[in-house]
């Protein structure tokens, strides 16, 4: 290690901007992104729209929305236990790899464990299934119907266990853009056509299974690399991935962070061979994040984009992170808009508000506004008028 190549944070950002579509869009359709990104975070309706519209060329909402109602994709939980816009082929996949992650949290989970141990999770997956086999069914009425067999048990846990041991898909019109409905849930499997389901390999055999964690593992770097083992489990949320990257050690480049850069200074980073490592001279354009991006989220060292002077800012009690902004290629901004869905009828202004984390110069806060403009048209193209402003801008628009 001490002879590898160091990458330097202006490195690492060129590389990941490079490797997510936020230096140059990546040309349609948005569901190639979806999966060369292994899904794009969900947990709101309106987060995979802007996420995707930022890195793909002439995107439409309707790409995801057809998606959606086609089965071509899901909302699904899979990485960190979190809901993400994911393939079909990888709704079917990725839970059964994230087992061990749903099992610890329904282990350890503070709000549920205690009434969890006395459930046979086995018994209550099966009892789950057959009810979303008959037809989709809302969180409240899928924990009303387990309390009949289990009525000491609290609804509301009966259907989180259900969650943390079957791979539930949220049924649209959940997630399609300009439609509403709650939270609906079936199995993935009967959601896909078999083929889907067929098409997975056998991972109760412990060698299927040990290659398909290292297939994930080079995807994870594929989009967000060059990654130290640290990263790769906080983008996943699994542990123990120390030995897979070994494993993987023959067929990758290794580098190592500058010595004198924050708290992973110094640190063993994997990597593709072939993977674009840009220079970090490289411009970088102004790029708008939905809340709770991947991009953010996806390092257990987040500098190469979240700069220090910027991370206090971005803390919230309940981890919730707002809309942001890449200036040169590192957050510098915060977006908030008025809705971010189409209102029937049309006709109300659409106000996007600017504030800046950073000093930012001239030229920089009116490429943000150019930017912002196109997003506002974007999310509400039946607006009567497009307002965009920097909080700090007391001038009347």
């Amino acid at each position: 290690m001490d002879d590898a190549p160091v990458l330097d944070r202006r490195a690492l950002n060129r590389a990941l901007l490079a490797r997510q579509g936020l230096l140059e869009r990546r040309p349609s359709p948005a569901l190639r992104t979806v999966e060369h990104l292994v899904g794009v975070q969900a947990q709101n309706v309106g987060s995979p729209y802007v996420a995707l519209w930022s890195r793909v060329e002439a995107f439409t909402a309707d790409q995801v929305g057809d998606a959606l109602t086609d089965r071509a994709a899901a909302r699904i939980a899979v990485m960190r236990g979190t809901i993400h816009l994911v393939t079909a082929a990888d709704a079917a996949l990725l839970p059964a790899l994230m087992a061990p992650l749903f099992a610890r949290d329904l282990e350890r989970n503070t709000s549920h464990r205690d009434a969890v141990a006395r459930i046979d999770l086995v018994e209550l997956a099966s009892v789950a299934r057959a009810l979303m086999r008959e037809r989709p069914r809302v969180t409240t009425e899928l924990g009303a119907l387990l309390a009949e067999r289990w009525p000491g048990v609290p609804a509301a846990t009966l259907s989180y266990a259900a969650r943390g041991t079957l791979p539930l898909v949220q049924v649209p019109p959940r997630g399609v853009w300009g439609r509403s409905a709650p939270t609906t849930w079936t199995t993935a499997d009967a959601w896909f056509d078999p083929a889907v389901a067929a098409a997975v390999p056998d991972l109760e055999d412990p060698a299927v299974l040990a290659d398909q964690v290292e297939r994930l593992v080079l995807r994870y770097l594929a989009a967000f690399g060059p990654a130290s083992v640290a990263d790769a489990q906080a983008w996943s949320g699994l542990t123990g991935l120390r030995p897979v990257l070994e494993r993987l050690r023959p067929r990758l480049r290794t580098f190592r962070t500058a010595a004198c850069e924050g708290p992973a200074r110094g640190r063993e980073l994997f990597d593709l061979p072939e993977a674009p490592r840009p220079s970090g001279d490289l411009p970088a354009p102004v790029r708008f994040l939905p809340d709770l991006d991947n991009v953010l989220l996806s390092h257990a060292d987040r500098s190469r984009i979240v700069p220090a002077q910027v991370r206090e800012q971005l803390r919230s009690p309940n981890g919730v992170l707002p809309g942001t902004v890449l200036v040169d290629g590192t957050v510098g901004a915060l977006w908030a808009l008025d809705a971010t869905r189409p209102r029937t009828g049309g006709g109300t202004p659409a106000r996007m508000e600017l504030s800046a984390l950073r000093t930012l110069t001239r030229t920089q806060r009116a490429e943000v506004v150019a930017e912002g403009e196109r997003l506002v048209r974007f999310l509400r193209p039946d607006a009567s008028e497009h307002r965009v402003r920097w909080a700090d801008d007391h001038r009347t628009p």
